[in-house]
């Protein structure tokens, strides 16, 4: 649209240079004040569309990537978007319940999403598939109550390790539910890339959790099936509705557990838990889209580098100290995932 009026502006900005007033006809020191306004409003203008045109070419050379290459970049996205959202929630939750913590992020991510359902409408938000969405908001629940149950009983080391499990049960259950083809070097990257994770934890590792071990790893599967199910609900959903119905049908599967320990949040938690719902709402939007262009076992090898990510933003933020394990370990992921990316940039997938 901007770039349509391109051309207008540049006459109007002559006009202005000679110092007339367009509005009047005159010239002269009334015609200033007038001019000066009207020169802030089309600066705006052309800023506006010099950032259309901008955006306008990214799109155009992204369309023109593999399908695989950019749902690697999505999900690549995703993951560095959610180990900042990540560095802010380990501040909120000191001190406040976890069941809290995380009625109020979903909540955030929520409001966050409604000034774009009051523009587009309630029609474009429509699911497809209501049910989907709601077992898929349970699922996620679930495994959200699982983890912030273990959380504060295992080291974070354990965490990790179990964390990245994920792609493991992601692809097993791509081959089992969804018929995805299952190719070698998709397997050989997440193992790599688990081996990698491993180098970075193993010495920490205290296995001292006991039974809270178990919860943990049992919350692993469980987000592997929301994240399936929100692969095959891709295929007949918009990204954008896959977003909004998650953060509403979290949000109000979390409300019984953030009433029962509730406890009151101040001004400024308010403000981080929106930063978070709005980075929470951003990352699961850029991880749907890598689903919606790509098999899902296609993209669970850059899941691996959130762990370079996260060691990135706990020097920035925490004054975290890196090892040497730390800088093998992401070597090898960061070696692993660009192979697999100019593999799968260069695969053929039968139709």
């Amino acid at each position: 649209m901007w770039i349509g009026v391109c051309p207008q502006v540049a006459i109007v900005f002559t006009a202005i240079d000679a110092g007339l007033d367009l509005g009047s006809g005159g010239t002269g020191a009334s015609a200033r004040p007038y001019s000066q306004g009207m020169k802030g409003r089309l600066l705006i203008a052309q800023t506006r569309a010099d950032l259309d045109r901008a955006a306008r070419g990214v799109r155009a050379r992204l369309r023109r990537l593999p399908p695989v290459t950019r749902a690697l970049l999505w999900s690549a996205s995703a993951g560095l978007v959610f180990v900042v959202l990540n560095t802010i929630a380990r501040v909120l939750t000191i001190g406040l319940d976890p069941f809290v913590a995380q009625f109020w992020r979903y909540l955030c991510g929520l409001l966050v999403m409604l000034p774009f359902v009051w523009r587009a409408g309630l029609a474009a938000y429509a699911p497809r598939n209501v049910r989907g969405q709601f077992l898929r908001g349970g699922l996620h629940t679930l495994g959200l109550c699982l983890w912030f149950t273990a959380l504060p009983h295992i080291s974070l080391a354990d965490t990790t390790a179990i964390g990245f499990t994920g792609p493991i049960f992601i692809m097993l259950g791509a081959a089992l539910f969804l018929k995805e083809r299952m190719y070698w070097d998709r397997w050989a990257a997440a193992l790599i890339g688990f081996a990698g994770v491993a180098v970075v934890v193993a010495p920490r590792l205290s296995l001292s959790g006991g039974g809270y071990l178990l919860v943990m790893l049992a919350s692993a599967p469980v987000f592997a099936a929301s994240f399936l199910l929100a692969k095959n609900l891709s295929r007949v959903e918009k990204p954008s509705v896959i977003v909004l119905w998650q953060a509403l049908t979290v949000t109000l599967l979390s409300a019984p557990l953030g009433l029962l320990y509730w406890q009151p949040i101040s001004a400024a938690q308010f403000a981080m838990f929106m930063v978070a719902g709005l980075l929470g709402s951003l990352g699961h939007y850029c991880l749907t889209r890598a689903f919606h262009v790509a098999d899902i076992s296609a993209t669970q090898s850059v899941k691996f580098l959130e762990l370079i990510w996260a060691a990135v933003a706990g020097w920035l933020v925490w004054g975290d100290h890196t090892t040497s394990t730390t800088l093998l370990g992401g070597t090898v992921i960061a070696a692993t995932t660009v192979w697999i990316a100019r593999r799968e940039s260069r695969r053929r997938i039968p139709s």
